[in-house]
């Protein structure tokens, strides 16, 4: 099993912004265990997707899911105007 986050830094301002648009795209995928979360402590308007697979492969599965769901490609319509910054983090669950 590995879980996934996909992490943002927000435009400052629109941290709230990004956060409920992936919250509200979360129902029309297919990812397992979806939750976001905003950070506390490390960067401000830090928003990160956090989510599981069982394996690489459901990984890449859901990647490709991305590129032709019509559904959540329009409901994230606009989100790269909300942030500065991003990266993943693919980690393991040991």
């Amino acid at each position: 099993m590995i879980v996934i986050r996909h992490c943002f830094v927000a435009k400052p301002g629109h941290g709230s912004k990004l956060a409920k648009l992936i919250k509200e795209a979360i129902p029309v995928t297919k990812l397992v265990n979806a939750r976001v979360l905003t950070d506390l402590t490390g960067d401000f308007n830090r928003v990160i997707l956090e989510h599981e697979a069982e394996t690489l492969a459901g990984f890449e599965a859901s990647q490709q899911e991305y590129m032709t769901n019509k559904a959540f490609q329009e409901k994230m319509k606009g989100y790269t105007d909300l942030w500065i910054s991003g990266s993943r983090e693919i980690l393991q669950i040991a």
